[in-house]
């Protein structure tokens, strides 16, 4: 779960373009770290290639806060493992 939160904040950190020092779950991605529609754009496709999960865009339109974000993604990463677990049976 640790290194799940790391690799979301490295991927906004890099997307967003600001010290890794400001990723709290607390931050809003708006407001705190400046993001624009483009850049949450490019951060959900970039979060879909680094987990290999897909973000609908009711869910990305949920994403306010850096602890939203993680949420979202471990939710997708446990649809994606349980989808894997489903095929193999």
């Amino acid at each position: 779960m640790e290194e799940l939160r790391d690799r979301v904040s490295r991927v906004i950190a890099e997307r967003f373009h600001v010290a890794d020092d400001r990723i709290i779950e607390a931050a809003t991605l708006d407001e705190d770290l400046g993001a624009t529609s483009l850049d949450r754009v490019e951060v959900v496709m970039c979060l879909e290639d680094e987990f290999q999960i897909y973000i609908t865009d009711d869910e990305a339109s949920r994403l306010h806060t850096v602890a939203d974000v993680v949420t979202c993604v471990m939710a997708g990463v446990q649809r994606a493992q349980a989808a894997g677990a489903n095929r193999r049976l």
